[in-house]
């Protein structure tokens, strides 16, 4: 697998197919996204479940046919072992926290968007400087939080201070989600929050708690959790697997923690 530096003049490829159009300017993960499904684009070729005439495109949006034959790909390539009862009750001690019901958490944050053409490195910069700032005047001056989300937040929130009020967690991105609920932390968050939307200097007002539930009454959302992260796994290993036999050029798909498939 060859790979190279990521830069809007160069033109990311996987096996000679371009990503993107001449000098377009993409965030990284946008461009691992896009390497991602043409790699698996390409193997459903090769399976003969998509016609060789299927027209890769270099906007990120993939055909009906291609979609529809990476599904069938992902089916019949990935192994998912359904989770034992033994290891849903293992989850389910270690991670009770996350089962409650009703848990509402009070919130305010800044967000720094990640948007196309965006210099990701210097968004990065910008929001641990925020953090650091917040963080040290944590529990000093609420003001100081609230300064800097009306000063810098991509966020409407940010003209309230931040405040996003108190949620629960389907209010949320799943991801955002699962950074904030099933924990014990008050005050700001001492990490970046990574969400779809951007990145996120978090400040946890105040919790309620939830209603504890018993193993019994969430086994199923336990499982379909193990089966989840199951899929996951199989799917960075089976991307990995195509993309050693690939050249790959301009764009780092080892940069990303998971596999970031649509």
């Amino acid at each position: 697998m060859t790979t190279t530096s990521e830069s809007p003049s160069v033109v990311a490829r996987i096996n000679g197919i371009a990503l993107h159009a001449t000098y377009a300017s993409l965030a990284p993960e946008d461009l691992r996204q896009r390497a991602c499904t043409e790699l698996l684009r390409q193997a459903a070729q090769r399976a003969g479940l998509l016609g060789a005439d299927d027209v890769p495109s270099t906007d990120g949006v993939t055909s009906e046919a291609a979609a529809a034959a990476i599904e069938t790909l992902l089916d019949r390539e990935l192994r998912i072992p359904e989770p034992s009862e033994e290891a849903c009750s293992r989850h389910f001690a270690a991670h009770e926290a996350e089962y409650r019901s009703g848990e509402r958490v009070q919130l305010r944050h800044i967000l720094f968007a990640v948007t196309p053409g965006v210099n990701v490195v210097a968004l990065r910069n910008r929001a641990e400087a925020a953090l650091l700032e917040v963080r040290c005047h944590d529990g000093k001056s609420s003001e100081r939080f609230a300064d800097a989300a009306r000063a810098s937040s991509n966020c409407p929130s940010g003209a309230e201070g931040g405040e996003l009020g108190t949620l629960i967690a389907s209010d949320c991105a799943p991801e955002f989600a699962r950074e904030i609920f099933g924990r014990a932390d008050v005050g700001v968050l001492p990490r970046l929050v990574h969400s779809r939307f951007g990145l996120h200097v978090v400040e946890v007002l105040s919790r309620e708690p939830g209603i504890a539930q018993s193993f019994a009454a969430v086994r199923g959302a336990v499982a379909n959790s193990l089966r989840q992260q199951a899929y996951v796994t199989a799917l960075r290993q089976y991307l990995q697997l195509i993309a050693g036999e690939a050249v790959v050029e301009g764009v780092d798909l080892d940069a990303s923690d998971t596999p970031l498939v649509q």
